[in-house]
């Protein structure tokens, strides 16, 4: 009894499996948009430019996309953002704001404020610490 409770998850994982390889699969065209994001950090999201491509609708492509990464394209390109601003600020602490425009945000405060949320610790003393 146990193999056949098995057996509908087993499946789904073999057709998620599947998807992975196929060229035009679901996940083949959200890798893509993915990929768009990830090149275009800094650039205002707009779910058609996305979905169109994905060849899904905006709402499809919202649903399919949360499932694969677990985020919304906007926490994900919020955390591509996050990631790359403690980059540069590591690399060559200075103006918080600036760094948080360069990025793509578009006030310091909001931008401050998800930093810490994300490694808990401060923009601005991100960039200090290494000179202590």
């Amino acid at each position: 009894m146990a193999a056949a409770q098995r057996a509908p998850r087993q499946d789904a994982q073999g057709a998620a499996v599947r998807q992975i390889g196929l060229a035009d699969s679901r996940i083949a065209h959200l890798a893509r948009a993915i990929r768009w994001i990830r090149r275009h950090d800094d650039e205002t999201l707009r779910f058609e430019d996305l979905a169109g491509p994905a060849a899904m609708s905006v709402s499809s492509f919202h649903r399919h996309f949360r499932t694969v990464t677990s985020m919304t394209p906007v926490q994900f390109q919020k955390r591509i953002r996050l990631h790359e601003a403690r980059v540069r600020l590591l690399a060559e602490p200075g103006d918080v704001a600036g760094v948080g425009f360069a990025v793509g945000d578009d006030s310091p405060s909001p931008f401050s404020r998800e930093y810490r949320r994300m490694f808990g610790v401060p923009a601005s003393g991100e960039s200090a610490a290494r000179y202590r």
